[in-house]
Parts: structure tokens; C-alpha cells; sequence
């Protein structure tokens, strides 16, 4: 057993291709056994073994710097940099990260999580090497599907005036997480298909090397003639004009000549892009024939590849999302919907199939998303843009400056909003709120469960202007749903329990629940608490906030995002603006710092977002009962 030597990248430089093809094979069986408990990115890791393999045998981590994008592919990259023991705890609380992570390793260059960022990175890492005139080479490892991002090019473009030598190995397996979309991703199925090609151009400018000095006429005559025919023939010339020497398109199982290959980048001077094709989930056929094989997040029967599941659940919010948006689209035909890349994580698989030319993935591309839906409604269309918490960051300024400047009536749809879970610092969605709240025109809800989000993505469609949704990752609470669907109004609060103690817990969204859990224990002690649903961050309720204080309530907050510039902190905002200082307010939230992985559950409770807290500060805000003399 060759992996069980295998504790560094120095172990494997002493290997034969055909022992590295015998150690390929054994880390294979490893993530397959391994993630079939834990969960985990199975797809992307099965089809890089060979490649990871070859760029550790070339180059001398962490010397040399590997900068992986995404980290969706760097299970084997941790495997081979010591960390195979800790694979049982992927993904856990206070366990191995499912991304790169500088805290964790030498061998982690960049902490990774959003897409597209590798080759910026990598071009830092390049200069400073050149300002510091040190000796060392640097490679991003970027996805095909990463490569759609407009951050990839515009480092593309940056490198290639630069001139710096960096090399990118563009992992090629035709997917993201979804289909890739989009010309790039055209593009390069062209290329696939030309290997036939992919030696012409040097086998051109070898000829035109032993032509004699020529009349400068018919030199540069010569010299369009080959630029002309490497466009009709040369696979890779879009790479080229970014100033990169391109190579490839190269099998990425075949070890002999992914060495051979990554040999030659690394002698070779200025920016080098290696084309690395290779098969997402290879080795395990249920992988392999499913085409978002490489998000199984959940453990899995290594048979069947199916998930590992006790008992029957309630539908997930997404699923949700996507059911309503076909019921709302079959009644108006100006609804559309987008994604940056997420169709089936965002649930709108059914309705890409029902309305095929009102649904467009645009790849990842979420500034793109973003204007795009405000170019579909200044068009009188009414845009639906369904999107990640964790990644809406990314269109921030078009949902400033293309949306709520126009003041557009643009659905925002967000997804995952709270803590995500396994996925980590990167991906919980702590921070919409806080960085939405403080733009003008736009309206902010979340529902309490999902007969509430049905209705609240109704009342969002119907708006003039800009409405964001945001809604949990996972299952929703498996409520009734009603038949029809009903407008609610906007600003209002919910109120669930009056109340008779003088304590207010205003909860938002899934901490509704947690709010009535506190509730009743707290009437077990003899305190009987007002709960409201808030249902809107932006409008507040500003009646029940006035009525609440002129009544001398003593006030708890809850939500499951950023206690900076959240529901809790608009609501001291409101009291500050109207100068009522005499308000008992204490916001429960998440703390100033990033969330690491872990589960739902252990995560809330290691920052205090718990029934018991709320009791607890309930019992400390409620008025003491006078004793008798």
C-alpha cells in the first residue's frame, strides 16, 4: 500500500509512473470509502488524483506555491500534504476544512471557498516573488467552471501584460456544479475535440525558424500567415492573445504526460496556461453519471451513490422556492428567472424545464446576474434573481448601482441566509442583511417557514421596486401549505403571543421557533412573554416598535445573521432616530467574527443563538416581583 507511506509531497517524488498510477488508484479507493461517511466534494477529487499526483512530483510545495481555486478539487492536494488522518472529521466541528485553509497547513496558500479567485491570487503571490527576487514557481489550479467568472479573466489580463512567469492549469472536467454555460465553456468543448491540432503551432514557427532573413515585407507577410493560420488551426489562441503560452488539451489521466507536460510549463519563460482534461467523479460510476456528482454534501451508500437518509423529511426551502416560482410564472408571463450557476442548488430545475425561455443560468457571473435582471426590468419583465447569500456579495455594487439607484422591481431570492453548516467561514450567509439594510428603496423579509415564504415571494412579485427574500439552507419546518396565495403587508409585524410579562422577543425567520421553544419555558416560570414575527428587516413595523415602548416592554432580538448592522441593531437604530433611550433592548445574533464549519445545530449553539440564552436574558429583563413586607 503506497498511500499508507505517503505523509508529504516528498514521499511520492521517488515514485515510477507506474507506482503513481498503483498510488492513484488507492487514493481513489480512500475518498470513496472516506466521503461515503463524512459527505463531502466526491466528484472534482476523484478527477484530479492523477493531476494533483503529477503537480506535487514536479514541484516542491511549499516552495514552490499551488493555489487552488474553489477548493472544491484539494481533497487529494490535502491527502498528500499530511492530513489523510483527519479525514474523518471533514467537514466537522473543529474538524479537517473542506477548503483550503492557511490556518491549517504550510501547503494552503489562499483560503478558498468563491470561485474564480485563484489566478489573482497567484499573480500576487508572482510579484512579490520578483520584488523579493526569489527563486520559486507559482500555479493556479483553476476549474473550467471557474474559469466562466469574470474575475479569472480579468487576472488573465492582468498576468499576460505583465509578463511574470506564472503558470495556471486549467482543470478541464466540463462542470461546475452545474453544466457549465456560455461561450467560454463552447470554447473549450472546441478545443477538446482539436487535439489533432494542438502541435501545429510549434510545428509552424519550427518551419518559418529555418527560412533565411527575408525582405521585412515578406517577413511580416510570413509572420500573418501564421498568426492566421494558428486561428484556423491552434486550439488555445484566446489564451494566447491574453499573452499566455498555451498547452494542451492534455489527458489529466494520464500521469507519463501530465509530468511531461508541467515539466515543460515549469521551464518555460512568462505566463503558461496547461489545459488539463479530465473526467469529474472518475472511478466511481455513481459519480460519474450524475452530472452534480461533485456535490454530494451528504453521506452516501458507496453502491448506489445514493444519500443515506433515516426517515422521510420535510421539502427544503429551495425546493420551496422553486415550486412557487412555477405557480407564480404560470400566472404572469413577465416572471423570469436567473441564476449565477445554481439551478439545481437554487431549486429551479423543474421550472427550467416548464419555462425554458424565461430561465437563464448565466454562469458564474454574479455581477452579471444582477444587471442583467435590472436590464430584464427596466424591459418591463419582472426578474427573479435567485442567488446565494455567500456569493450575493459579489454583485453588491450592481444591486446598488443597476437596481435600487433605478429603484427596479427585482426579486432578489436569497438563498442559504444564516449559518450553511460544513462549508464554513466562506459560505454561511451572516452578512446580507447588514450590507443590504443601508441601501435606500429596497424591501427585506424573511419568512417563518415556508406556507409564510410562498407568500412573501407572492407580496415580493407584486412590488414597484426592490424586494430581497431571504430564506435557509435545508429543510423547511413541513407546515400545511395554503391553496392560495395572499398579500402581506408590507412592514407589518406578526404578533404570535400577546404576552403579559413586559418582555418582547421579536424573532426573524427560522428563530421564530426558537422564540415560542423560549417562550414556553419561560411560562413555566411564571413569565409570559410577547413573541412577534418580525417578517420585514426593511420597512420595521415602527407602530409596534413605538406601542412596545410607550408600554415600557423590555425587548430580546433574534436572528440568525450579523449582529452589526442587523434586524436588532435597525431596531435600536428606529429608538436612537426617535430618541426614546428608556428601551431594555438585548440582540441575540451572530457575533464579530467568521463562523467556522461544523453542523447547524453545533454552530448556533457555540455562539449562544439557543432557546436557554433567551430564557435567560428574558428572566434577567423581566420585573422583579415585589415581596411582601
Amino acid at each position: 500500500m503506497w498511500l499508507d507511506n505517503v505523509n508529504s509531497p516528498a514521499d511520492i517524488k521517488g515514485l515510477s509512473h507506474k507506482q503513481l498510477d498503483e498510488l492513484a488508484v488507492e487514493i481513489r479507493q480512500f475518498l470513496i470509502e472516506s466521503l461515503s461517511v463524512t459527505g463531502g466534494h466526491f466528484g472534482a477529487n476523484l478527477g484530479v488524483v492523477e493531476l494533483t499526483l503529477a503537480l506535487h512530483k514536479v514541484f516542491d510545495s511549499p516552495k514552490d506555491k499551488l493555489i487552488w481555486d474553489v477548493g472544491h478539487q484539494a481533497y487529494v492536494h490535502k491527502i498528500l500534504t499530511g492530513r489523510k488522518a483527519m479525514f474523518p472529521t471533514l467537514r466537522k466541528f473543529k474538524g479537517l476544512s473542506g477548503f483550503p485553509k492557511r490556518s491549517e497547513s504550510e501547503h494552503d496558500m489562499f483560503d478558498v471557498g468563491h470561485s474564480s479567485t485563484s489566478i489573482s491570487a497567484a499573480i500576487g503571490y508572482a510579484i512579490a516573488r520578483d520584488l523579493k527576487k526569489e527563486k520559486h514557481h507559482v500555479v493556479a489550479i483553476i476549474g473550467d467552471g471557474a474559469m466562466t467568472g469574470g474575475m479569472a479573466f480579468e487576472a488573465m489580463n492582468h498576468v499576460g501584460h505583465m509578463g511574470t512567469d506564472l503558470i495556471v492549469v486549467l482543470n478541464d472536467n466540463e462542470m461546475s456544479i452545474d453544466p457549465n454555460v456560455g461561450a467560454m465553456s463552447n470554447y473549450l468543448s472546441k478545443i477538446r475535440t482539436d487535439s489533432h491540432y494542438q502541435n501545429a503551432k510549434a510545428e509552424i514557427q519550427h518551419v518559418l525558424s529555418k527560412i533565411p532573413s527575408l525582405g521585412s515585407k515578406v517577413a511580416k507577410g510570413l509572420e500573418r500567415l501564421k498568426d492566421s493560420f494558428k486561428y484556423l488551426v491552434v486550439p488555445g489562441m484566446l489564451f494566447e492573445e491574453f499573452g499566455f503560452t498555451y498547452m494542451g488539451p492534455i489527458d489529466g489521466h494520464n500521469i507519463a504526460l501530465l509530468l511531461e507536460a508541467l515539466e515543460q510549463a515549469k521551464n518555460t519563460k512568462g505566463p503558461v496556461l496547461v489545459h488539463v482534461v479530465t473526467k469529474k467523479g472518475k472511478g466511481y460510476a455513481a459519480a460519474e453519471a450524475s452530472y452534480d456528482s461533485g456535490h454530494y454534501l451528504n453521506p452516501v451508500k458507496i453502491e448506489t451513490g445514493d444519500s443515506i437518509k433515516a426517515i422521510p423529511s420535510p421539502p427544503s426551502y429551495s425546493s420551496v422556492f422553486g415550486s412557487t416560482l412555477i405557480k407564480l410564472a404560470e400566472a404572469d408571463d413577465r416572471i423570469i428567472a436567473i441564476t449565477p450557476a445554481m439551478p439545481s442548488g437554487s431549486g429551479l430545475l423543474k421550472y427550467a424545464e416548464k419555462f425554458p425561455n424565461r430561465f437563464f443560468d448565466v454562469g458564474i457571473a454574479e455581477q452579471h446576474s444582477a444587471t442583467y435582471a435590472a436590464g430584464l426590468a427596466c424591459a418591463g419583465m419582472k426578474p427573479v434573481l435567485a442567488i446565494y447569500s455567500t456569493f450575493l456579495q459579489r454583485a453588491y455594487d450592481q444591486v446598488i448601482h443597476d437596481i435600487c439607484i433605478q429603484n427596479l422591481p427585482v426579486t432578489i431570492a436569497i438563498d442559504r441566509a444564516g449559518l450553511v453548516g460544513a462549508d464554513g467561514e466562506t459560505h454561511q450567509g451572516a452578512f446580507d442583511i447588514s450590507f443590504l439594510r443601508a441601501i435606500p428603496n429596497i424591501t427585506i423579509m424573511m419568512p417563518k417557514d415556508e406556507n409564510e415564504m410562498q407568500h412573501m415571494l407572492y407580496t415580493a412579485v407584486q412590488q414597484n421596486g426592490p424586494v430581497a427574500v431571504r430564506y435557509p439552507r435545508g429543510e423547511a419546518r413541513g407546515v400545511p401549505m395554503d391553496a392560495e396565495f395572499r398579500e402581506i403587508p408590507v412592514g407589518k409585524a406578526e404578533i404570535l403571543r400577546e404576552g403579559t410579562s413586559q418582555i418582547a422577543i421579536l424573532a426573524l425567520g427560522p428563530m421564530v421557533d426558537l422564540a415560542e421553544k423560549a417562550a414556553s419555558a419561560l411560562e413555566k416560570d411564571g413569565i409570559f412573554p410577547m413573541v412577534v414575527n418580525m417578517r420585514f428587516v426593511k420597512p420595521l413595523d415602527n407602530e409596534l416598535l413605538m406601542d412596545l415602548a410607550m408600554r415600557g416592554y423590555r425587548i430580546i432580538t433574534v436572528e440568525e445573521a450579523a449582529v452589526a448592522g442587523g434586524m436588532g441593531s435597525a431596531i435600536m437604530e428606529f429608538y436612537a432616530s426617535n430618541m426614546i433611550s428608556a428601551v431594555e433592548l438585548f440582540p441575540i445574533g451572530l457575533p464579530d467574527r467568521f463562523i467556522e464549519h461544523g453542523s447547524p445545530k453545533q454552530l448556533l449553539e457555540s455562539v449562544g443563538i439557543t432557546a436557554d440564552r433567551i430564557v435567560e436574558h428574558a428572566k434577567r429583563l423581566a420585573p422583579k416581583k415585589r415581596q411582601r413586607a
